[in-house]
C-alpha cells in the first residue's frame, strides 16, 4: 500500500480545473492504454460508478470506482471529490480538492492510497514512484489538454 499526494496550480479557474478533472472519460486520454466507462446516468454525484479498463489482452484488468464524496468549488469555497476503488486488484481511494488561486486559476491537491493485491510490501517504493508520475502524468495532462 502507498499513500502519495500531488499538487498542481492550474491557470484555470476552479470551476474549469472541477470540470476537467471531473470528465471521467478523459482520463483515458491521459492514460496510456486505459479506457474508460461511466456506468451511472449523468450527472456525476455521490454513488456514480465508472471503471477503469487498463492493459492489453490477457494483461488488462478493471479499476471499477465509486464517487462517494462530491461537492464542487464554489464561490470561494474548494471542490472536493473522493473515489473509492471497489477492485479486486487495486484497491485504496484518491481524493482530489480544487481551490481558488491568485489570478482566477486553482490550486489541484490530489490524495491517492494504492494497493496492488498480490504486490509483496517490498515493491512498495517500485509502486510509489511509478503511481506518482502516472498519476502526475494524468493530473497534468486532464488540467492542460483539451
Amino acid at each position: 500500500m502507498v499513500l502519495f499526494v500531488l499538487e498542481r496550480v492550474s491557470r484555470h479557474s476552479p470551476a474549469e480545473s472541477w470540470r476537467r478533472l471531473t470528465d471521467w472519460p478523459r482520463h483515458a486520454d491521459v492514460v496510456p492504454l486505459t479506457r474508460v466507462a461511466v456506468r451511472t446516468p449523468p450527472p456525476t454525484r455521490e454513488g456514480t460508478v465508472f471503471v477503469a479498463r487498463s492493459g492489453l489482452g490477457p494483461l488488462a484488468f478493471d479499476d471499477p470506482m465509486e464517487v462517494v464524496a462530491w461537492h464542487p468549488p464554489g464561490d470561494a469555497a474548494p471542490g472536493t471529490c473522493r473515489l473509492v476503488k471497489r477492485g479486486t486488484f487495486v484497491t485504496g481511494w484518491a481524493e482530489f480538492e480544487v481551490h481558488p488561486a491568485g489570478r482566477g486559476g486553482s490550486r489541484v491537491v490530489w490524495r491517492e492510497d494504492l494497493s496492488v493485491r498480490a504486490l509483496p510490501g517490498f515493491a512498495d517504493p517500485v509502486l510509489l514512484r511509478s503511481a506518482r508520475w502516472m498519476f502526475g502524468r494524468a493530473v497534468d495532462g486532464l488540467l492542460e489538454r483539451e
